[in-house]
């Protein structure tokens, strides 16, 4: 458990660890809910199909492309609940494809809208 109180930043990073360098990582979606087993009755989008969803998730830069590391604050969980569980969607891509779903960036109704 990482304990944090209401005021407080989320920070996360993973890290894929294959020896294959020409791999590299994309955040899909991030959702948190009060339910570990349950993430679509009542959960909170973080990210959704690469789309940013809430204001205080900030993303943040590492060169190596294996690595992905965000914060949040997860305000108005913390005042309801005692406990939230993060869940996130990734995708691994080949670093060299610019059309794999990890160049795509946020996508809305079919459309690809690049995002930073």
């Amino acid at each position: 458990p990482y304990y944090v109180n209401t005021n407080q930043d989320v920070f996360v990073r993973a890290t894929l660890y294959y020896p294959d360098p020409n791999l590299m990582l994309f955040i899909d979606t991030c959702a948190v809910s009060p339910n570990p087993h349950d993430f679509t009755t009542l959960s909170y989008d973080l990210i959704r199909n690469g789309c940013i969803r809430d204001p205080t998730y900030r993303n943040y830069y590492s060169q190596d492309k294996k690595i992905v590391q965000f914060k949040f604050r997860p305000l108005s969980f913390l005042r309801r609940y005692s406990a939230v569980y993060l869940q996130c969607r990734m995708a691994v891509c080949n670093k060299y494809n610019y059309y794999s779903r990890c160049y795509q960036g946020c996508m809305t109704r079919g459309k690809i809208v690049t995002s930073n």
